[in-house]
């Protein structure tokens, strides 16, 4: 890491670590929060995200059952953030991997398992975290376990699931050393990175001039800044925006998911990152977030209106069906899950395999669900149109 980029930055201080030809220099970043005049850009972008907020968590109280809806962005939301990593999941390659059916993508299980179970962990821990919030209060031990959760049995598996690291760890270029990396976080050994955190979490639960979603911005950053674990440190610095949404009550379902404007602008993403680390820029990276608020708030709330009228359109044409009843219900599981077996609508059901696979018949003809193979036992259909509503 080159020192003279950090040297004079307000964000933080540099230290030297080791000696002679070992030695390497870490940033260790200033307790939050920074010092940032509120310009009248920002308050015109707070202004912008807080509306577009506020009209998303109208809608969502609006949810007549919001676990159908929420779990598809819950799965979008996993794709992405990962993807920003390096994984090569697909939302429908993520529904193939929950429903035991990687084959269905065409390719050998094995080329695809790995970033699947990676992705599928992310959708775990996000979950864990979401329920974990009405017995454990956001904390150190609250991050630990989402972290354990987050890399059981995948990548970075074997950087101690749930534990801070113990090593340094630095970002840059595939095969750059400390020297050369583009930025060192505080080092472990010298008692930083448990100040670091520290402070960190005092912060999580402090109360200071700052509106919500501009001390969301000041948290992400510094959550990326201190690297706590040997991985997933971009991943769960993300998922934590979702926790921190609910925990604080700004929106009333997780419907606000920040990584698709991230992987938008991923080196955007980044640059903004390091600039507040080297210059202690904070106006700039605190508007892109308050910009990826805004975009994302409103981007959410089409999709879940798109959702709610092809759920409706459904639910018409299939009203006057035989057996409409379990056709309504499969309906709204689609919602949720649109990858579906004979099997499965079984089991939501509670019905023999006959009557489902009968159900399952008339959402076809219906144009609901299209058959994905010609099995005669094991048949798999999905639901395209869901699909492309939150792919898209």
């Amino acid at each position: 890491m080159d020192p003279a980029r950090f040297r004079d930055s307000p964000a933080g201080r540099l230290v030297r670590v080791g000696q002679a030809e070992a030695a390497y220099h870490a940033f260790v970043p200033a307790p939050l929060p920074p010092s940032l005049p509120l310009d009248a850009d920002l308050w015109r972008a707070l202004s912008a995200a807080d509306r577009a907020l506020g009209e998303l968590a109208g809608l969502g109280r609006t949810l007549l059952n919001p676990h159908l809806l929420i779990q598809p962005f819950i799965r979008r939301e996993a794709v992405l953030s990962s993807r920003i990593e390096g994984t090569r999941t697909t939302l429908a390659g993520l529904y193939a991997f929950e429903a035991g059916q990687l084959d269905l993508l065409g390719l050998p299980a094995d080329a695809l398992d790995h970033d699947a179970r990676e992705v599928f962990n992310y959708v775990r821990a996000l979950e864990y975290g979401l329920e974990r919030l009405a017995t454990l209060p956001l904390s150190g031990r609250f991050i630990r376990e989402l972290h354990a959760r987050l890399l059981e049995g995948v990548r970075g598996g074997y950087a101690t699931p749930g534990e801070s690291r113990t090593n340094q760890n630095w970002i840059g270029r595939p095969g750059s050393t400390l020297n050369s990396a583009t930025y060192v976080p505080p080092p472990a050994a010298s008692g930083e990175l448990a100040d670091c955190l520290a402070a960190f979490e005092r912060y999580l639960h402090a109360e200071d001039e700052y509106p919500p979603l501009v001390r969301l911005a000041f948290i992400h950053y510094q959550f990326e800044a201190i690297h706590p674990f040997g991985d997933g440190n971009g991943r769960l610095g993300r998922l934590l925006l979702t926790i921190l949404l609910a925990d604080w009550g700004l929106l009333p379902q997780p419907l606000l998911y920040l990584s698709a404007f991230f992987e938008d602008h991923r080196q955007d993403y980044y640059d903004l990152l390091l600039r507040v680390s080297e210059r202690g820029d904070w106006s700039a990276w605190v508007l892109f977030f308050l910009s990826g608020v805004t975009e994302q708030a409103r981007d959410a709330a089409d999709r879940v209106k798109r959702l709610q009228d092809l759920q409706r359109e459904w639910r018409e044409r299939l009203a006057g069906v035989q057996g409409s009843g379990s056709l309504l219900r499969l309906v709204d599981e689609l919602i949720a899950t649109p990858l579906l077996t004979v099997g499965q609508a079984q089991r939501a059901l509670g019905v023999t395999y006959r009557t489902a696979g009968l159900s399952v018949r008339k959402l076809v003809d219906a144009g609901v669900l299209r058959p994905l193979d010609e099995r005669a036992y094991g048949r798999r259909f999905v639901a395209d149109r869901v699909l492309e509503i939150i792919s898209a």
